[in-house]
């Protein structure tokens, strides 16, 4: 325990008479109001206002994607078998070669960032039924609460996975004053709870959301939907903690019947229109808009446009709607030779294209410049960003036939679903022989159907592949490990920051 760091923290709270800069549950925003009557503190004082809430919940997928996609990618991409750091520093290459520290700078704004996400939605959850504007019917009240709700299981869902055992804020705490810092010290400094708590609270937000969550909408996947809770439950009863195969194949299949399905083109899901759609990409011919936005197999997605663009395309590769807008300096997410190889083992894989593409540029860290490959599912700023997919979850629903159900041959049929759209047959006899082999199909599957859409690492940890796996790769372009995976790397440390300001907090094992 610090106490000195405690004591200073008093010390200040106690002279200033105000709220800490530190955001584990919200103070009002400057959307809200704020309006204090003799008994209660109105913070939205009408409709416009509780609207006003839910369209900071949707930016946060727009102009927030630092923690949500970008490094979720670099931790999902580059700490997996299927990408390098990209761009070697002291925030990116530590997940490469597996020495993450909790001085890491990115962890220490992505858990700021989700924390501050919770407070969000903790702020609409928390006071909507609070507001007696009469134009605020009863039935959009529940509607505001529940996408709230989804939002807060959302991030907590990416939080437990990341960290594991994390402070679970339902509430929001008042300021801090001298006076009142005994009643709310504990809402400022919360302890963790554990994993199981965290997924129980995720579970029960999503099934309380579930009868008043808006129906899904297949014109606009930007709303928190029923459909969207559904994906994230299948996703939640695969994860170890609430394990429940029989319900991640309901709630796959309760997507179907919202009217999901595969797109028959992979490379509608992250295409472009280009100028001249004859000609390839380049600095005569640029995107002008994304291919398909709120396709049929877009569960949720963040919508970008000309004149409403994507900011973090350039991170990666080439922006196309932009040929040389930044193409100066090594990107993240550079894709490995692992994968590379793991989509020619069979020839005619359509994903291959869709999700690398080689430039000529000014380095050569991991390829030669003149060939280098680049990551190429977000290729423009005009492209959505698509968080839930259905192709996710109908693989998860293979998943709970192999495992949990013992049906091989249903499983193989869902795998053989996205490979033909991929342009390959069926699997061979020998990935359907057993359930070992058929697994390892699948993983396969998953790896590349899903390839850099922050989904690797989390099947490793999933399905405890993470040692397996990394500890015996052999890619000629990955630094050595600095410490070879184990049962503690399946968790990333705690931000040192996070950790000096809130002396309740403990270490994850191995950090």
């Amino acid at each position: 325990m610090k106490y000195n760091n405690v004591i200073g923290i008093l010390f200040v709270i106690c002279l200033a008479s105000c709220s800490l800069d530190y955001d584990p549950v919200d103070t009002y925003s400057d959307v809200t109001e704020g309006v204090t009557t003799d008994t209660t503190q109105v913070v939205f004082k009408d409709k416009a206002a509780v609207e006003n809430q839910m369209q900071v919940i949707h930016n946060k997928f727009r102009d927030g994607q630092e923690h949500w996609y970008l490094d979720m990618l670099l931790l999902a991409e580059s700490h997996s078998d299927n990408a390098y750091a990209g761009s070697p520093n002291a925030e990116t290459t530590p997940f490469e070669i597996n020495s993450i520290e909790g001085s890491n700078t990115n962890l220490n704004r992505d858990w700021n960032n989700h924390m501050a996400n919770v407070a969000v939605a903790n702020l609409l959850i928390n006071n909507v039924d609070a507001v007696t504007d009469p134009a605020l019917t009863s039935a959009e009240k529940e509607s505001y609460k529940a996408q709230g709700k989804i939002f807060r299981a959302m991030v907590y869902f990416d939080m437990v996975r990341i960290w594991g055992n994390v402070p679970l804020v339902t509430t929001i705490a008042g300021d801090i004053t001298a006076e009142t810092i005994a009643d709310v010290y504990a809402a400022y400094f919360p302890p963790q709870t554990d994993e199981l708590t965290v997924y129980e609270q995720i579970e029960r937000d999503l099934l309380e959301a579930l009868p008043n969550a808006p129906d899904n909408n297949p014109a606009d996947k930007t709303q928190l939907s029923k459909s969207v809770a559904r994906a994230l439950l299948a996703k939640v009863y695969a994860e170890k903690p609430l394990r429940n195969y029989d319900k991640v194949i309901q709630y796959c299949d309760e997507l179907a019947a919202d009217g999901f399905d595969l797109v028959s083109d992979y490379g509608d899901l992250f295409g472009v229109v280009l100028t001249n759609p004859d000609l390839p990409a380049g600095p005569d011919n640029f995107a002008v808009n994304g291919k398909t936005h709120s396709s049929k197999e877009t569960i949720f997605e963040a919508e970008f446009s000309p004149g409403n663009a994507n900011w973090v395309t350039w991170m990666f590769a080439r922006p196309l709607n932009d040929w040389n807008f930044y193409f100066t300096w090594a990107k993240w997410i550079t894709p490995s030779r692992d994968i590379v190889k793991a989509f020619k083992s069979e020839a005619g894989d359509k994903r291959l294209d869709e999700s690398i593409v080689y430039y000529s540029c000014g380095w050569n860290i991991y390829y030669p410049a003149d060939n280098y490959a680049f990551m190429y599912k977000c290729r423009s700023a005009y492209n959505s960003v698509i968080k839930f997919r259905y192709a996710d979850i109908l693989l998860l629903k293979a998943e709970a036939l192999i495992l949990g159900k013992n049906d091989l041959n249903g499983a193989a049929a869902i795998i053989n679903r996205t490979r033909a759209r991929a342009g390959l047959g069926n699997l061979p006899s020998s990935a359907t022989a057993s359930k070992e082999a058929l697994l390892n199909a699948y993983l396969k599957e998953r790896r590349l159907e899903l390839a850099f859409e922050g989904q690797r690492w989390f099947d490793l940890v999933r399905l405890d592949k993470v040692e397996e796996i990394m500890n015996v790769l052999v890619d000629e372009g990955r630094p050595a490990l600095v410490y070879p995976y184990n049962a503690n790397s399946y968790r990333l440390p705690i931000p040192q920051a996070v950790m000096d300001q809130n002396p309740n907090l403990i270490q994850n094992p191995g950090y």
